[in-house]
């Protein structure tokens, strides 16, 4: 049985290839060496030089979920709310994603539908959403911010919130402001009915919980009356054609309309 292993221009593999690329060497309780090697005239990439420093601390057994949990942040794992499959999870909003994995969960485990309060409207606006790397540098600080953002339920909460940010680490990205705006966004989904919405360049697709919308008698009146070029698709969403070129025009836009259709679904409360 082999029990050495020479891994040349490691840094060229990504960290799940030499997590396993490792384990082909030593079995049982002999001991096994793997020698990674870089290329002395050719610099690495922060990330590569991260994955290295990763391998290094993995000499435990069980380690896979440390090292799928680094791969994660290293690497990206695609957009969970869009159709891109490639990106960082945390440019979607982690909050959202640590909803949908709460609820999938509590479902496997006792069959528990969602309820009104648990369920997640999924917001897309075609831009980097996050708390970067650059502006708050911890890991684990990165992650409890997200986890209080997926609590924060009314405008003064997520207001005290960038305050506090601002506060503990300076004046706020554009990427965080972003994501305090789809927060906001968020709870306006929530009490309207919309599961999700996707805006672009060209306006907005509004998709209903369930198909379904509180007030469809108002609806189709605002359809029929409204200034806004719109319409509603037989798949039953509701397309609003816009020219929003950047980001925050897409967010301006989508408050306008997650309002609008707010106000028309309290009128059948």
């Amino acid at each position: 049985t082999a029990n050495t292993i020479l891994i040349h221009r490691a840094d060229q593999f990504g960290l799940a290839q030499l997590y396993q690329l490792r384990g082909r060497v030593g079995r049982a309780k002999l001991r096994a060496y793997a020698y990674l090697t870089t290329s002395p005239r050719t610099p690495m990439t922060g990330a590569a030089e991260r994955r290295l420093k990763v391998m290094q601390s993995l000499d435990t057994l069980g380690a896979g979920f440390t090292l799928a949990s680094h791969d994660l942040d290293i690497r990206g794992a695609g957009n969970l709310l869009g159709e891109e499959q490639s990106g960082q999870v945390k440019e979607v909003g982690v909050e959202l994603y640590q909803h949908m994995l709460e609820e999938a969960v509590s479902q496997l485990k006792d069959g528990a539908s969602i309820s009104e309060e648990q369920w997640s409207p999924q917001i897309s606006i075609g831009a980097a959403v996050l708390i970067p790397e650059s502006y708050v540098t911890d890991l684990s600080v990165r992650m409890g911010l997200y986890r209080r953002l997926g609590d924060l339920r009314d405008e003064q909460a997520i207001q005290g919130f960038a305050a506090e940010l601002v506060d503990r680490f300076g004046p706020a990205p554009s990427e965080v402001e972003h994501l305090l705006k789809i927060v906001s966004i968020r709870e306006q989904c929530r009490i309207a009915g919309v599961a999700k919405i996707d805006a672009g360049p060209k306006g907005a697709v509004v998709a209903f919980r369930n198909n379904q919308f509180a007030n469809p008698a108002g609806l189709v009146q605002f359809i029929s009356q409204s200034p806004y070029e719109l319409k509603l698709r037989p798949d039953q969403k509701l397309v609003f054609q816009q020219n929003w070129p950047d980001e925050r025009q897409r967010l301006r836009g989508c408050r306008k309309i997650l309002e609008i259709l707010t106000d028309i679904a309290l009128e059948a409360a």
